[in-house]
């Protein structure tokens, strides 16, 4: 077979060299039709239900084998739900008043779910997400359709799906996952920014028909650098990659050795270099890195994953695991950031024409106070002993960074008069990632002790462009001199107030902007923790008065090809 070359948008980097895993969603439609008998439908129950105890089976094994055993109890968990009298119960009550097997199951699914998150237990809550999950498996098999979910992944594999959404992504595992291969998507997209926090390569924006050109089965090279994909590679290609992929692999632990020390420019100014993650396990990576702190924790992971609100407790428990893992450096917590691509299940969301110019972030957290109190408890709480900032999404305005300053110090009141430990002198700062947040930083440094400019939004409000459109990905331009003229406006501004000013946008760890966002004077520059080796070794090389000379000649420039090519033409020199 003749190998077979597409092109993507290079997302993150590395080589990949495996099989391909197609992730298609499967629509599980109930028929309309008649019943058959009661016993009928229970004997289509039970096959089915014997059908998925032998998935479940397999996938335990699978796990057991290669993560232990305690990894995979969760499928033994599924295994005694299938034996569920009650569950067994419901679904005899519904095929007996003429109900189909998959009918009875939906109605009795949704019923023994809705009781489980109902309850004041969280882990009983937790449960009803399990139920679900058997209930979704076992229709499937009643439908007849097979298993494309992305925890039938049960051997290493390149994933290729039209898209991948934070509920997809976050049930993927890494350790079976080479990369990610998406149809939609740009540099910003969900399965980018996970693919760049877990070090795995990545091309996105393939085009639509992706899926229609490779199956699952098929053998690829992918390669994130260069957005290259390479179906049925012959065997010199194959060994020509691999050669790539360790030369490449050979020069990142050189880097990543000398990422232990802080970062320093060429001519000895100190600048931080912290890192983007969403739980412990992407802390202890980043501290592997050379992180010098958190600059962005992202909370809403905590509230996409669970059928109901997370928990003080549970929020307590995480936020202080992060912030020991960090022992004792600046971490940047920011408020819970969901709504636009990231409703979760639990929380009604109205039918929005444009959902990213409508209710998300902090409009959210204003209007749903008791989540918001509930979450800089915790935070506050978990902080004691610790280096931790707080930091608001989505500031747009004076007037809203005002009431969410009161609600914090009502919180903090609260915890004072209860006589419970926190953290009492922490910074809140807000993100930069809206238009008018960035014209306003001299006015919003009344009630902001810090600004980070959030530039995947930030771009994308500025240039009109859905981030997550195929359609318009090549307008989304993070370099554009739109962009750059508000990043340097945000952070000269905040500089006469007296403001530290960071990154934790995408744009932060990507080489080409580093010179420039030195030459600006910034701060701080936050990214995925893999990035953070490469950004040390570029600075390092750089002096600040050649950086103010690499963002003068950028500056004067007039398109974002210009400056991507002036850019690309300066890191070869260096």
């Amino acid at each position: 077979m003749t190998p077979k070359n597409l092109r993507g948008i290079p997302a993150s980097d590395g080589i990949a060299i495996g099989p391909v895993f197609c992730y298609i969603p499967t629509e599980l439609t109930i028929p309309v039709c008649a019943a058959g008998g009661a016993d009928e439908e229970m004997a289509r129950f039970t096959a089915a239900r014997e059908r998925a105890r032998v998935e479940l089976q397999g996938l335990y094994e699978a796990v057991a084998k290669r993560a232990g055993k305690e990894e995979a109890s969760i499928f033994e968990a599924h295994q005694e739900m299938l034996s569920d009298p009650a569950l067994e119960g419901k679904i005899r009550e519904f095929v007996e008043v003429g109900q189909t097997a998959e009918q009875a199951l939906s109605l009795a699914i949704e019923e023994l779910a809705n009781l489980l998150a109902g309850m004041d237990d969280e882990l009983f809550a937790a449960r009803a997400l399990d139920v679900k999950d058997v209930g979704r498996r076992i229709l499937r098999i009643l439908l007849g359709l097979p298993d494309t979910a992305l925890s039938a992944v049960t051997e290493p594999s390149i994933i290729i799906a039209e898209d991948l959404t934070p509920s997809d992504t976050a049930s993927l595992d890494p350790a079976l996952t080479y990369g990610f291969i998406t149809a939609q998507g740009g540099l910003t997209s969900h399965s980018a920014i996970l693919a760049r926090t877990l070090g795995l390569p990545a091309i996105v924006g393939m085009g639509s028909g992706l899926l229609d050109k490779v199956s699952s089965g098929a053998f690829i090279v992918m390669d994130g650098r260069t957005g290259e994909m390479i179906v049925e590679p012959d065997q010199e290609t194959i060994a020509r990659y691999k050669q790539i992929k360790m030369e490449r692999e050979s020069r990142l632990l050189i880097l990543k050795a000398a990422a232990e020390k802080d970062a320093v420019t060429a001519n000895g100014r100190r600048v931080e270099i912290a890192a983007n993650i969403g739980e412990a396990a992407s802390a202890r990576d980043a501290m592997e890195h050379g992180a010098e702190g958190i600059g962005l924790l992202r909370t809403e992971f905590l509230y996409l994953e669970d059928t109901q609100p997370p928990s003080e407790e549970k929020q307590y428990r995480i936020y202080r695991e992060i912030f020991e893992v960090m022992k004792g450096r600046p971490v940047i917590v920011r408020t819970l950031d969901i709504g636009g691509d990231k409703p979760p299940s639990y929380m009604p969301f109205p039918a929005e024409m444009n959902p990213f110019l409508g209710w998300r972030a902090i409009r959210i957290s204003l209007d749903e106070p008791e989540i918001f109190k509930t979450q800089l408890r915790a935070i506050l709480r978990a902080a004691a002993g610790h280096h931790a900032r707080i930091m608001f999404p989505m500031i747009s305005d004076l007037d809203e960074l005002r009431r969410a300053r009161a609600i914090f110090e009502s919180v903090k009141r609260d915890l004072e008069l209860a006589s419970v430990e926190f953290a009492a002198d922490v910074p809140v700062g807000i993100m930069v990632e809206t238009p008018a947040a960035a014209v306003l930083v001299d006015v919003l440094a009344e009630a902001s002790d810090f600004f980070s400019l959030g530039t995947n939004d930030l771009t994308q409000y500025t240039m009109a462009v859905d981030r997550g459109n195929a359609k318009v990905s090549g307008l989304f331009q993070p370099l554009h001199p739109a962009v750059l003229r508000l990043i340097r406006q945000t952070i000269d501004a905040g500089h006469a107030k007296g403001k530290w000013v960071g990154m934790c946008g995408e744009l932060a760890g990507m080489t080409k902007a580093i010179p420039i966002l030195l030459g600006f004077g910034l701060d701080e520059f936050s990214m995925n923790p893999r990035a953070i080796p490469e950004a040390k070794n570029l600075i390092g090389k750089l002096t600040d008065e050649k950086a103010r000379e690499i963002t003068g000649q950028a500056m004067s420039l007039r398109t974002a090809a210009e400056i991507e090519n002036y850019t690309t033409g300066i890191l070869a020199s260096l």
